[in-house]
């Protein structure tokens, strides 16, 4: 079992930054890829980034590349989404996921999910 709670969200003006953090608990964190996604108001949720369980390995979706930087901690069960030049699209419920061995960009494949933490961002 992993739980996993985000936080970091609130208002930020276009082009500011934001840095999320996930706090995970379980014994084998570091067994888990972890995932963001995100959900704006009437959309499907959607990939962001994901990170292999070492760390060596990151992906994300075209839309954030440059601009999001995921990264983990396993001593500390952390999982990061350092977010700069935001724009308004970027506003979003955003949530943290894990699901075991192989990355994967498919929501549907995470098996443990947190809370979300909203992220608003003012043009």
């Amino acid at each position: 079992q992993v739980q996993l709670v985000e936080s970091g969200g609130g208002l930020v003006q276009a082009g500011g930054s934001l840095r999320l953090s996930c706090a995970a608990s379980g014994r084998t964190f570091s067994t888990y890829v972890m995932g963001w996604f995100r959900q704006a108001p009437g959309k499907e949720r959607e990939f962001v980034a994901s990170i292999s369980g070492g760390g060596g390995s990151t992906y994300y979706a075209d839309s954030v590349k440059g601009r999001l930087t995921i990264s983990r901690d396993n001593a500390k069960k952390m999982v990061y989404l350092q977010m700069n030049s935001l724009n308004p699209d970027d506003t979003a419920v955003y949530y943290c996921a894990a699901k075991k061995t192989y990355w994967s960009s498919d929501k549907q494949l995470y098996d443990y999910w947190g809370q979300g933490t909203q992220v608003t961002v003012s043009s």
